[in-house]
């Protein structure tokens, strides 16, 4: 881009100086012009004649350089859109380049992203959290049978279970001789041959039998 704005400067610094120059030519044809009429007024028609031969010349010359600043303008015209072109390409390439520059930075971001996931969900951390998993199953299983045991009446030690219910049959037998005595007493002591309340007598019997007396 540079190359290219340094050659357009200098042609158009080139095509400035061929319009100086003809400027230049047509002042001269001007001015030869005048010559021409000044010796005609002094009757020197000679003189006339080559004031305006040398005004033919610089007209010629000025025609020339017309010549040459016309297809130079169009060379001018032509690097010019050249140039915008380029410079517009340029513009379109560093735009690309940012882009390019953005996706690869997210890339790599991604990339360590998923080596980090990678690395969690490995065979050894994967195994990690199984033996993490088993532990915290055992120590909810144990804590089930605690509060199991809590709820039979505290800690308990082994063996203690078959204790408890041994002591509590004879609890509930004597619970039984006890309101068997209460009904004994009702009845008052002694056997009675007979009975002046016969349903009295067979509840107690069913009751003697139930309780295996």
């Amino acid at each position: 881009m540079v190359k290219v704005r340094q050659s357009y400067a200098e042609i158009t610094a080139t095509q400035r100086r061929l319009l100086k120059q003809k400027e230049q030519c047509e002042s001269m044809a001007q001015d030869w012009y005048q010559r021409a009429q000044l010796a005609l007024q002094k009757s020197n028609e000679e003189l006339a004649r080559e004031a305006l031969s040398r005004r033919q010349a610089q007209m010629d010359e000025a025609a020339n350089l017309q010549q040459q600043i016309d297809v130079q303008a169009e060379s001018i015209d032509k690097l010019y859109e050249g140039m915008q072109m380029l410079e517009k390409k340029i513009l379109e390439s560093k735009a690309k380049k940012d882009q390019l520059a953005a996706r690869a930075r997210t890339a790599q971001s991604t990339q360590k992203v998923n080596d980090m996931l990678g690395g969690i969900t490995g065979k050894t951390s994967m195994d990690a959290f199984t033996r993490m998993e088993q532990k915290v199953e055992a120590l909810e299983a144990m804590a089930e049978v605690s509060a199991e045991m809590g709820s039979m009446g505290g800690n308990m030690l082994p063996g203690s279970s078959s204790i408890e219910a041994q002591f509590r049959a004879l609890e509930a037998s004597n619970s039984v001789d006890d309101e068997l005595n209460k009904l004994k007493g009702l009845l008052g002591p002694g056997p009675k041959k007979s009975s002046s309340n016969p349903d009295l007598d067979d509840e107690l019997e069913k009751l003697k039998r139930d309780a295996g007396l």
